[in-house]
């Protein structure tokens, strides 16, 4: 699937989406925002898609949040209908039952840090800028950003970041817990297909089912956390992949996995 403003590439089980609003910073407009909620829709059933890494376009910015110019035009009305839209948008890719990857690549503020803290992992170009801005223009993080960016580096940094309004460097991004891994802008997509790569190696079911414990267990309390741990691993106990996996060590080969 081609979109001119949402560009897709799949190989050997990995799907590269690209923001392709460069012109913009790649920020998101109610075009974009519906493309790209398609091909998330899309690709939950699809299994010939293993890891999903997202980008931007050119190497300015990942994405710079809501597009301003789109926003000045809106009603208060069609601007919550945004709010839900990108906010539903965030959620449907962090409960993805595959992995995404965020490919930073560039600025990535307001919305575009919130789509990066929606996704799995957080690989950043040494250029990269983050920020959750939305303060210094008089509204708040409306994506989720006020509730997954503590979640990871902290209530006392998430408060410090979004009450200034302050813009990170990549360095101080890693140095947080907001991104994984750092690497030089023209490593950014092959470091990203490197740890899509050795997640493919994995069983799709198992990478589901942890998935889901760890985004469900997370929110709730240690027993409860640990019941869902069990119940995501009795799926795994009957798949034809877990018996691969054993037979696999015992012949001493790579295994096979089918995702069933």
């Amino acid at each position: 699937m081609n979109d001119p403003i949402l560009l897709t590439e799949q190989a050997n089980g990995v799907v590269l989406i690209t923001l392709n609003r460069p012109e913009v910073m790649n920020s998101f407009n109610f075009d974009l925002l519906h493309a790209l909620q398609a091909r998330i829709a899309d690709m939950r059933f699809d299994g010939s898609v293993r890891v999903i890494i997202i980008t931007g376009s050119g190497d300015r910015a990942f994405c710079s949040g809501a597009d301003l110019k789109e926003r000045a035009t809106l009603s208060p009305v069609q601007v919550k209908e945004y709010i839900f839209t990108i906010r539903n948008l965030f959620t449907a890719i962090e409960g993805l039952n595959k992995p995404v990857i965020a490919a930073v690549n560039g600025v990535a503020l307001g919305g575009g840090t919130e789509l990066a803290l929606a996704s799995d992992i957080r690989i950043a170009s040494e250029s990269a800028t983050m920020g959750l801005t939305e303060t210094r223009l008089a509204i708040i993080p409306g994506a989720g950003g006020t509730q997954r960016l503590p979640r990871l580096v902290g209530k006392g940094k998430a408060k410090e970041l979004i009450f200034t309004g302050k813009r990170i460097d990549a360095a101080e991004a890693l140095n947080i817990g907001l991104v994984n891994k750092v690497c030089a802008p023209e490593a950014l997509i092959d470091t990203c297909r490197q740890m899509a790569a050795e997640i493919c190696e994995t069983g799709p079911v198992a990478i589901e089912q942890a998935k889901y414990a760890i985004n469900h267990g997370m929110e709730t309390d240690l027993a409860t956390g640990l019941a869902i741990e069990s119940n995501a691993y009795w799926v795994c106990i009957p798949t034809e992949d877990r018996l691969e996996g054993l037979a696999a060590f015992r012949e001493k080969r790579k295994p096979v996995y089918r995702g069933r």
